[in-house]
């Protein structure tokens, strides 16, 4: 740093001690001018320029140094002045102190940052330069962050000093009228009758809904921007209310709510309607695993005391058993229940052509055009498929194909040890196959806690899967007719023969051949959407695993209550979407349940926690069954009751965390459970005995030993 430089900052840094150490902000509140407030009129009212020009150098001083008291300022300035002469001397003043903070700012980091972050900050400084003007305004008209902070960080960036200066002035106008408006009512206030005067209240009113009035005009400016090249193309009239791109959870559940609610709605599917977790995901899946959970008690007939059992397994006779159970379930999701309902379905693709209108082309291939008030994209995932060299050779299932298989491979492998790779991996080895699991990560689950990461894999183990962490595919071959991965360990290269191969790595957003593209909706792994899951334009909205940042069946359906309302009541009322309390399950044996912050997300996020946790080979209803393994495992904050987070591990867990998410959702702690009756003999006292360890760590020892003494006095 030069010496400039240096002076400056050692200056700055005198100044602000000076502020602090001599105590400089006692003059800075209201208590003070109104303790002064009569000198100061008498001075004003002989001397009126000179007062006006010492008030100016002052707030240009407070806000240029950053201090504390700018508000309080702004307030003296309409008692001093009024309403037209306060606000012309605080919109200047704090425009010009706000740009020599920003200059300062500018001076001794603006340099340093960039060449240290530069290259974190490309984004920023692009978005900055193509825009910064507005987004400064939007922050001064409706502040996130207090002002000072505001021209600090400005002064890192590239926006020009002349934006920053009529942008500042012109975005802080209206929020200075009313605060100089306020002081002036305060100062008009002689008596207790004063503070019932209409023009406080009023002035009182004003200051609480300039924020919502800010933010309804930023959002006006900001949506006639995104529009104002599509303008010519809205219609005058709309022929729905809502359509929805998609008719999995995420789309049925938003259609079913725009119906309910009288609203005309059209939805639209190009394959099947209900989606992945009809078709291809939650349903079938569990219809696996329940026919192989049923092999695996056969396999242990000895654990219940039966000498001999046996069960040879038809696979294709499971496989069409799953396809029974989706055809059972359905009609739950068909259109002929949706258009009972009131739903207009379309099967066919569809594709948003502007922000008002969008072209649908039959399952005929006929192509209609309907315009509609709101759009929600609801058009889900698929299994994402990592370019491994040779992987197209080989060929692959995923969780999409797989169903089409009615012989069971003898030698399969298993890429991904999430919780879709993990249940695969599980039900084929129980239906009989030779199963080797390939994961990347030191461990399988790399989203739960390590115990039950090690709980999983020792049973996986225990059945003879040949589970390979630590590993990367490196590619695949086909040697001498026989399929072959070759992957990397520690290091070294290993080669794992196998039949057929099941890619579970993870799922993509289905984000091609909508429009979004011609619209310039932004894209990265899903559809970008604000809290209230509006993308770029307010009236289109996107919710599901499309939209993220969960892909999970139930919170698809949670966003879509969200999409429908804000879709359909948008301006009028709208709602944040709530991810507070988001649970989820895999369903292996053992079985993980979780909701919330495990210890891992505590202590990657810096969040203090106390751990309880309970054995369920304790529980008397998991030993009856034979069932006696698995834990509970709460998160609690720190000598409180309140509930940060719970996992889950063992028989029914996916069921048993259904209370801890009651609990979590409406504030509900510990003692509450601990004090609710539980059925006995039940697996779901676990949650009881947990909260009941909780209790125990958390006795009142000294109140205990006056009892003990109580008691002992008592039997004399």
């Amino acid at each position: 740093m030069d010496k400039k430089k240096l002076g400056l900052a050692a200056l700055l840094i005198a100044l602000v001690a000076a502020y602090f150490l001599l105590d400089l902000g006692r003059f800075f509140s209201l208590d003070y001018f109104k303790s002064q407030q009569a000198a100061i009129d008498a001075y004003r009212n002989t001397h009126p320029w000179t007062t006006a020009g010492l008030f100016f150098a002052v707030y240009v001083a407070v806000t240029a140094l950053s201090f504390p008291g700018a508000a309080v300022l702004t307030l003296v300035a309409g008692a001093i002045f009024g309403l037209w002469w306060g606000t012309l001397i605080v919109s200047f003043a704090s425009t010009l102190g706000a740009t020599l903070a920003f200059l300062v700012s500018r001076f001794l980091l603006h340099d340093w940052v960039q060449q240290r972050f530069g290259d974190r900050l490309k984004a920023i400084n692009e978005g900055v330069r193509r825009e910064g003007g507005f987004y400064l305004f939007t922050l001064r008209l409706v502040p996130a962050f207090p002002f000072f902070v505001i021209n600090l960080v400005m002064g890192l960036t590239p926006i020009r000093t002349r934006t920053f200066y009529w942008v500042s002035q012109l975005g802080m106008l209206a929020g200075t009228v009313v605060y100089v408006n306020a002081g002036l009512q305060l100062s008009q206030i002689d008596s207790l009758a004063g503070i019932l005067s209409p023009g406080l209240l009023g002035a009182f009113a004003l200051l609480g809904v300039f924020p919502l009035i800010a933010r309804r005009v930023v959002a006006a400016v900001q949506a006639r921007k995104v529009f104002a090249p599509w303008a010519a193309r809205r219609p005058a009239r709309f022929e729905r209310n809502l359509i929805v791109i998609g008719g999995g959870s995420a789309g049925l559940v938003t259609a079913y709510i725009a119906a309910a609610v009288k609203a005309k709605v059209t939805l639209v599917e190009q394959h099947k309607l209900g989606g992945d977790c009809l078709n291809t995901g939650c349903v079938p899946s569990k219809a696996l695993i329940r026919s192989a959970k049923f092999l695996s008690h056969v396999q242990r007939a000895n654990d219940f005391g039966i000498d001999a059992a046996e069960a040879r397994v038809d696979f294709a006779r499971v496989m069409e058993r799953v396809q029974s159970v989706v055809r059972a379930v359905e009609p739950h999701d068909s259109a002929e229940r949706y258009t009972a309902l009131g739903v207009d379905v379309i099967q066919g693709s569809a594709k948003i052509v502007t922000p008002w209108a969008v072209e649908i082309t039959g399952a005929d291939g006929r192509t209609q055009t309907l315009t509609t008030r709101a759009i929600v994209i609801a058009t889900g995932a698929r299994p994402f498929v990592p370019p491994i060299p040779g992987i197209d050779d080989v060929g692959y299932l995923t969780s999409d194909t797989l169903w089409e298989l009615r012989e069971r491979p003898r030698r399969l492998l298993v890429l991904g040890g999430g919780p879709i790779g993990c249940e695969l991996t599980q039900a084929f080895a129980r239906l009989g196959s030779q199963v080797t699991q390939v994961e990347m990560l030191p461990r399988l689950m790399a989203r739960e806690d390590e115990d039950v990461a090690e709980a999983v894999m020792a049973r996986f183990v225990a059945e003879g899967i040949d589970v390979r962490v630590g590993t990367k595919a490196v590619r695949f071959l086909v040697e001498d007719g026989e399929k072959i991965l070759v992957a990397e360990r520690e290091g070294h290269e290993e080669r794992i023969a196998f039949d057929a191969v099941i890619v579970a790595v993870g799922r993509a957003a289905n984000l091609t051949g909508f429009g979004l593209e011609d619209l310039g909706i932004p894209t990265a792994k899903t559809v970008d959407t604000n809290a209230f899951l509006q993308t770029l334009y307010p009236n289109i909205y996107a919710a599901g695993d499309v939209a993220g940042p969960y892909q999970f069946t139930h919170t698809a359906a949670h966003q879509a209550w969200y999409a429908a309302v804000n879709a359909l009541f948008d301006p009028f009322k709208t709602f944040k979407a709530d991810y507070s309390v988001i649970p989820w399950a895999t369903f292996v044996e053992p079985e993980v349940a979780r909701v919330g912050l495990n210890e891992q997300d505590a202590k990657a996020q810096g969040i203090a926690y106390e751990l309880t946790r309970f054995g369920i080979d304790d529980l008397d209803r998991a030993i009856a069954d034979g069932e006696a393994h698995g834990f509970v495992k709460v998160l609690t904050v720190p000598g409180k009751d309140r509930i940060l987070g719970v996992t889950l591990v063992g028989e029914h867990a996916g069921d048993l965390i259904a209370e801890y998410v009651l609990a979590m959702k409406h504030g509900i702690g510990l003692n509450k459970i601990l004090g609710t009756i539980h059925i006995y003999p039940t697996l779901a006292e676990a949650n009881k005995y947990a909260a009941g360890e909780w209790k125990r760590a958390h006795a009142p020892q000294k109140l205990l030993e006056w009892v003990e003494r109580f008691h002992a006095w008592r039997r004399h």
